[in-house]
């Protein structure tokens, strides 16, 4: 082609910018061009990435205008539009545009297809794409990718990129996709778009109540096209009219939001399980759904807390439990993605949440409720089963719902370079769910260091002609940010202070009238004190004579927290000193405490089966499968397990009589039976403090026929995380208590404080915290489940036992941040933001301070050869640190021939769960003493002995450490090379005396 033709097609590219980044797909159009350089290329791959397909196409562009290329580029470039499906957009280049009528007509049928795109999305996906590629307005491509975003996304979704591909092609398209409804059984859509209203046969198949009225927000498109104006597309009849607005301020006219276009550019588009199914147990429900239920309506004062976000301030939203905390987030949120899309810029939402069953909950009721038929929304935790890397989830969504840690580690690793990480500059919203949480050392908070470094950081790329980084907008909510263990009202203000510093917040806002939710009726229920407490008294002297026995002294009554505390640190101390009889002995008087614990809040038996159940598996451990390995038992051990013994007849005698049960129980009792009695439809929580005491409880409940009679149906609810002697609820348990409890098939749940903040649990008439006081804001959500109307609040507590007296400090601090906030609200501009940076700096500061005292420890870059690990209860020698490797980043494996002959391997007691490529198959415990050392897992078919660190203790030179969780242990060990030891396998396999070092598995 000519010097002249090449201009022109520069000043083409360039005069019809703005247009041609409307009709322009720039992933497939790269695979095209051959004259563009692989710098250049990866330059608008980045664009496309970080910004999205519009930005894209103005950085192919100049990329193309600033550099001299081989003759034919321009011959090059059109036909590439034309084979990729950019006819439209091949017209403009090629300098030979539509006239304006032209240019009217197809802009107006754009404008058509997104204010129908909502009907559109439930077409016969598959029949339609492929009849649309016989008429040659989409591409074998196109097609290719709809039918992959219909099998990993579903039908909508795969519509969605279709109306999206279609309007790309040159005028005239229109024409053919009506017919291509028409040829595939879609006549009433066909109708709707060219404003004809339906036949008598399928206005009777219209159910009325599914009709949208014309005076709804979202009217008929039929409807809304009459306001608009009289230039007419051909294809539409003479009773209908559309006004082309200037298309460029809707990015993309589609209604799909920015993520719509690129994520079926790719033809294998997996996501994490649970999110597709998520998806698809909602799919037809959400597909029947009417408009009008989509749309979000907020109440004055909700409208009021969130006009700052609604402006791109960051902002606390503190809202009572109930009052629509996240309603209003979810508003927040479309009306950011849909300013961000008329402004002609890259919109990405990522929603935080601190607990696992908080993911699906955001997901069903809230987000993909009102936003998934206009954007792809896609939950991501810890529990789904991962098939593609988190960026890529990133990339292909608008809104991302996860977990914090999620989020912190994949920006863990975009700060270390690796391909899976991501960066913060790729969210334009950031929503931070019960942001009091983001404090000193927790996860919410390392994600807002990152945020802030990178915030005080872009002034100075400013000053240095570079361009800043951007940061994402951030929305908090919370129902109580709380005052900190403040005890005075100016720490109280600091403490909120300190929360919007940490949160970068313009402000916080709260209710300033009496919308929303309304607390509870409180009334306090005190037990009289117990008199004579003889199984209580035994229990003491049990732990009186290990005292002697171990030659320790408590500063502490037992049966206290205190108590707790002080025999774990005794253990701790014990073990890196390798004094096995102090350990030994710390460990069971922990055990004695807990039973005192429960005697005093539940009934003795539970106490008694408690300590029977523990000492029953402890000898257990002692009893080695194999005769040839028999576990040692010390003397300690044996003065311990016979302690018991002798003691057990008496304990057994003093727990049948229920004159010596705790008074705390009768008066529980009496609280649940008024409630059920008094209500026509009774729905309650009662919160206690420990696993145990909840499935206790709920036991006690079960077997009482007077709850029965009275119609009570009960069940606990307990938290996740492992424990040795409680199993674990898992997510699918929790879901499944709460479904029951939401439709009424349970009416009473006995929670740990699991169960106090973010879970959507069905409205209760009543709450009970049966001797337990935390903190205030800990009260205020427990206390704001009691949502229904006329519904109490009641403390359960026994005389003498402090626990009242704590509600009264709580609710002195309640009003102390209630004060505290307000006084924050009504600082001075210039002092609240001087305020605001000073703690920032402290808390950048503080962080590399931290980050330099765990380096100069000088483990994080030490081999792992450097530590060593030996049994917490023997303290025999287990393993060196390089014989350790991890599989999936979590979980440390050591797979040696040697390791192999210093364990056996027991039953798993609790019930085998499925989870990614592996699955725990039994316990692995010490040969010597029998000492639980962790599972064994199946990997791929490969059976890998995994540890748990808080069963060695850790040698370092010549320090000796316990840790609680590997993450606190900073030496990075190799990861699981899984090629490797299969490799190895298959060659053992033949050979039953193979030599190989790793183990035969």
């Amino acid at each position: 082609m000519s010097c002249d033709q090449d201009a022109a097609t520069r000043h083409a590219l360039d005069s019809y910018r703005d247009r041609l980044k409307r009709f322009i797909q720039v992933q497939p159009l790269l695979d095209q061009l051959h004259f563009l350089g692989e710098e250049q290329k990866d330059r608008i791959k980045a664009s496309l990435t970080q910004n999205g397909n519009m930005r894209a196409v103005s950085t192919l562009i100049d990329e193309i205008i600033k550099i001299r290329h081989e003759k034919g580029w321009s011959r090059e470039l059109i036909a590439a539009l034309e084979t990729v499906g950019c006819k439209h957009a091949a017209n403009y280049v090629e300098n030979n545009p539509p006239n304006t009528k032209e240019e009217l007509e197809n802009d107006s049928c754009i404008r058509l297809i997104d204010l129908m795109h909502l009907s559109l999305v439930n077409m016969k996906t598959r029949d339609v794409s492929t009849h649309c590629f016989s008429l040659d307005i989409l591409t074998q491509e196109d097609v290719e990718n709809i039918t992959a975003a219909i099998e990993n996304h579903g039908n909508t979704s795969g519509a969605r990129l279709l109306l999206t591909r279609v309007i790309k092609n040159e005028t005239g398209w229109f024409s053919k996709f009506l017919k291509a409804l028409e040829d595939t059984q879609h006549p009433g859509l066909a109708r709707e778009l060219r404003g004809e209203p339906p036949n008598e046969e399928e206005a009777m198949l219209v159910d009325a109540s599914e009709l949208i009225s014309v005076e709804e927000n979202e009217q008929p498109c039929a409807s809304a096209l009459k306001e608009m104006d009289k230039d007419l597309p051909p294809a539409l009849s003479t009773n209908s009219s559309l006004l082309s607005d200037d298309l460029d301020s809707s990015a993309d006219s589609s209604g799909l939001g920015t993520s719509a276009l690129s994520s079926a550019d790719n033809e294998d588009v997996d996501m994490y399980e649970e999110g597709e199914q998520m998806e698809e147990e909602d799919l037809s429900e959400d597909d029947e759904q009417s408009a009008s239920s989509r749309e979000i309506v907020l109440r004055d004062y909700q409208m009021e807390v969130a006009r700052l976000a609604l402006e791109g301030k960051n902002i606390i939203v503190c809202l009572p439990t109930g009052s629509g905390k996240t309603r209003v987030a979810v508003y927040i949120t479309r009306e950011h993605l849909e300013s961000r899309r008329r402004m002609e810029e890259p919109g990405k939402v990522v929603v935080l949440v601190n607990k696992v069953p908080l993911v699906e909950q955001h997901y069903k009721a809230e987000f993909g409720k009102f936003l998934k038929h206009k954007y792809f929304v896609k939950p991501v935790s810890g529990a789904s089963q991962l098939k593609i890397s988190f960026p890529q989830i990133v990339e292909q969504n608008d809104i991302i719902i996860c977990t914090a840690q999620i989020l912190e580690n994949s920006l863990a690793k975009g700060k270390n370079g690796d391909e899976d990480g991501i960066k913060l500059s790729q969210f334009s919203l950031m929503v931070i769910d019960e942001c009091h949480h983001t404090q000193k050392g927790g996860v919410y908070n390392h994600i807002m260091i990152r945020y802030l470094t990178q915030k005080h950081r872009n002034p100075q790329l400013v000053k240095q002609q570079k361009s800043p980084v951007p940061i994402p907008q951030i929305l908090g909510l919370t129902a109580s940010p709380g005052v900190g263990g403040a005890k005075t009202q100016q720490k109280a203000e600091e403490h909120i202070l300190q929360i919007c510093a940490n949160l970068d917040a313009f402000t916080i806002k709260t209710k300033t009238s009496e919308d929303g939710a309304k607390n509870p009726y409180k009334k306090i229920a005190i037990a009289e004190e117990r008199k004579e407490d003889p199984f209580g008294d035994v229990i003491k002297k049990i732990m009186d004579e290990i005292h002697t026995h171990a030659e320790l002294k408590a500063p502490c009554e037992p049966g206290t927290q205190n108590y707790e505390q002080w025999a774990v640190q005794k253990e701790q101390n014990a073990a890196k000193e390798e004094n096995q009889k102090v350990r030994v002995c710390a460990e069971h008087l922990r055990q004695y405490n807990e039973a005192l614990h429960q005697s005093n809040t539940i009934r003795m038996s539970d106490a008694f089966s408690f300590l029977d159940k523990y000492h029953s598996e402890e000898l257990k451990t002692k009893s080695s499968p194999d005769d040839d390995d028999k576990i040692t038992i010390t003397d300690t051990e044996r003065f311990l397990f016979t302690l018991f013994k002798d003691k057990k007849a008496k304990l057994q005698d003093l727990m049948g009589k229920p004159q010596y049960e705790n008074n705390s129980l009768a008066a529980l009792k009496a609280q649940v039976l008024k409630e059920f009695s008094t209500r026509e439809k009774a729905r309650g929580i009662i919160f206690t403090r420990t696993r145990l005491s909840a499935i206790a409880l709920c036991q006690w409940i079960q077997e009482n026929p007077k709850f029965d009679e009275i119609g009570v149906r009960v069940s606990h609810l307990i938290g996740g995380g492992d424990q040795s002697l409680v199993k674990p609820m898992t997510a699918a348990e929790q879901k499944d208590v709460l479904n029951k409890f939401h439709e009424g098939e349970i009416n009473l749940l006995i929670a740990t404080t699991v169960a106090e903040e973010g879970l959507d649990i069905a409205d209760c008439n009543f709450v009970i915290r049966y001797g337990l006081v935390t903190n205030e804001i800990a009260m205020i959500q427990a206390r704001g489940r009691g949502r229904a109307e006329d519904s109490s609040y009641t403390l359960v507590a026994e005389s003498g036992s402090g626990v009242a007296e704590r509600e009264s400090v709580n609710e002195y601090r309640e009003k102390m941040m209630s004060k505290a906030i307000a006084k924050v609200c009504k600082m001075n501009r210039a002092d609240y933001e001087k305020k605001i940076k000073e703690f920032q700096y402290q808390a950048i500061i503080g962080e590399k301070v931290n980050k330099k005292k765990k380096q100069q420890k000088g483990m994080m870059n030490e081999p792992p050869s450097k530590i060593s690990l030996s049994c917490r209860q023997c303290n025999k020698f287990v393993c060196s640190g390089e014989d350790i490797e991890v599989i999936e980043q979590m979980h440390h494996v050591n797979v040696t021939k040697q390791f192999s002959k210093l364990f056996i391997l027991r039953e798993n007691t609790t019930l085998q769960e499925r989870l990614l490529d592996y699955e725990t198959n039994g316990v692995i415990a010490c040969k010597h003493c029998g000492k639980p050392w962790g599972s064994m897992m199946l990997y791929k078919s490969i059976e890998c002995p995994c540890l748990h660190i808080k069963n060695f203790v850790v040698a370092y030179d010549t320090k000796k450490k316990t840790y609680d969780n590997w993450s606190k242990l900073t030496i990075r060990f190799p990861a699981f090379d899984y090629t490797q030891h299969a490799e190895l396998f298959s060659e053992g396999s033949g050979d039953e005396d193979s030599d190989s070092d790793k183990m035969d598995v």
